[in-house]
């Protein structure tokens, strides 16, 4: 396992911070406008091509999801060759969202990390896990990390 840092000065978290209230605005809006017609607002945002930090918080918002701007952790994982018995919950949870971990076994993907701030119940220390392989996301879910946590698929509940 590989954990990545980086060194950011503060004009590049404020532009972070104020891209991703603009995209959170845009989301919202797109959101408004697409809730009248009936269509999901996470259809709006592609698991591909996501490159950057700023796609990766604009795919979460497309969910719903207020996340922080920046990471919390960023880890590189070697998925096993096969998934045994302890993996299946997890990999039929990635299906449900229409995602193929299998096609991805033996592969390195990065999981990048957010602190969720609007989980429904209030609860605190909620978190958003993407998996992307290069740049496509391939799984993710919403987890609180807790003894007694929970975790479920991206959609929000």
């Amino acid at each position: 396992m590989f954990i990545f840092t980086a060194r950011l000065t503060r004009g590049r978290i404020a532009i972070g911070v104020a891209a991703a209230a603009l995209l959170c605005g845009a989301a919202l809006t797109a959101a408004g406008l697409l809730s009248g017609r009936g269509v999901a607002a996470s259809a709006s945002v592609s698991p591909k091509h996501v490159e950057t930090n700023e796609d990766r918080v604009a795919y979460l918002t497309s969910y719903g999801w207020e996340v922080s701007p920046d990471p919390v952790a960023v880890e590189e994982l070697l998925l096993p060759e096969t998934f045994d018995e302890t993996y299946q919950s997890y990999v039929d949870l990635q299906a449900s969202q229409d995602f193929d971990l299998t096609a991805y076994c033996g592969k390195r993907v990065k999981r990048y990390t957010y602190t969720v701030y609007n989980y429904p119940t209030g609860e605190s220390g909620v978190q958003a896990n993407l998996l992307l392989y290069r740049d496509t996301v391939v799984g993710g879910d919403i987890c609180a990390p807790q003894l007694d946590g929970f975790l479920h698929g991206l959609a929000m509940p």
